[in-house]
């Protein structure tokens, strides 16, 4: 008998260890975490992360300003899933993703800034062409002007 229950015990747990639960996108911080980038990142208070790797010095953009920008936008994986070409684009910021609206205004026209940014501040739960949902973004963006 008991070598019956302990084969039995065995089986579940070999079932259970062996049985995977759907794999969870990776969240920002753990994205944060694997990238070693605590030491050169700041947090903001509105969930996302930034680097700025240059301040710029011109205009400092509002909600109802038109930014035009160069930026590459990726997933953790690094895959590229958007970015400008030879030319900048030019948006009015009020109509970009929160993210873009709480980031680009941390640098003046002529600055650059990257922008670590949970799926709430980007594209939450849809899918957004070749990004997944629930996907952090990553956007490395020039802001050229201002206006």
């Amino acid at each position: 008998m008991r070598i019956k229950v302990f084969a039995f015990l065995t089986f579940l747990c070999m079932f259970f260890i062996g049985c995977k639960k759907g794999d969870s996108p990776e969240t920002l911080e753990q994205y944060i975490t694997r990238a070693n980038l605590t030491s050169t990142v700041t947090k903001d208070s509105r969930g996302f992360y930034y680097q700025i790797l240059n301040p710029g010095t011109g205009a400092t953009p509002t909600l109802a300003s038109k930014v035009t920008v160069f930026y590459k936008g990726t997933l953790t994986d690094g895959s590229i899933f958007d970015q400008t070409a030879a030319n900048p684009v030019t948006f009015g910021l009020s109509q970009l993703i929160v993210g873009w609206q709480y980031g680009i205004p941390l640098v003046k026209a002529g600055g650059r800034i990257m922008l670590y940014l949970p799926p709430s501040l980007g594209y939450g739960a849809q899918t957004v062409g070749s990004i997944p949902a629930n996907s952090v973004l990553i956007f490395d963006i020039t802001l050229q002007s201002v206006q």
